[in-house]
C-alpha cells in the first residue's frame, strides 16, 4: 500500500489553540518544532521561560506571542553570553587575543 500525501496543506494537529484562556503562552503558529539548527534552544526550555514569565506579569490573555518570543529572545541572549564568557574562560581558546 501506498501512503497518500495530504492536500490539505501544513499538518497542524500539533498546533495550540491560539488564545485559549488560562493555559498561558504558545508558540507562534508560523514556527516549526523542527529545530535542527546547532543553536536553535530547545522548544521545552522556551515554552517554561514563557510560562513564567506570563505568570509573573499575572498571565495576560492574548499576549501569548510576545511572552514566547521575550521568552526566545532571552534564553539567546543568556546562551550568547555564556558562549562569550566561555570563549574568554578557556585557556588556547584564541591565542591571538592574550
Amino acid at each position: 500500500m501506498k501512503a497518500e500525501a495530504s492536500e490539505s496543506g501544513p499538518d497542524v494537529r500539533s498546533a495550540p489553540e491560539p488564545g485559549a484562556p488560562g493555559r498561558g503562552p504558545h508558540p507562534p503558529p508560523s514556527r516549526s518544532e523542527d529545530r535542527t539548527a546547532p543553536d536553535a534552544i530547545p522548544f521545552e526550555e522556551i515554552r517554561e521561560r514563557a510560562y513564567e514569565l506570563w505568570e509573573r506579569n499575572h498571565r495576560p490573555e492574548g499576549f501569548e506571542i510576545e511572552f514566547w518570543l521575550l521568552a526566545e529572545r532571552e534564553l539567546r541572549k543568556e546562551r550568547n553570553r555564556k558562549t562569550a564568557d566561555d570563549a574568554q574562560t578557556s585557556p588556547g581558546s584564541d591565542p591571538g587575543t592574550h
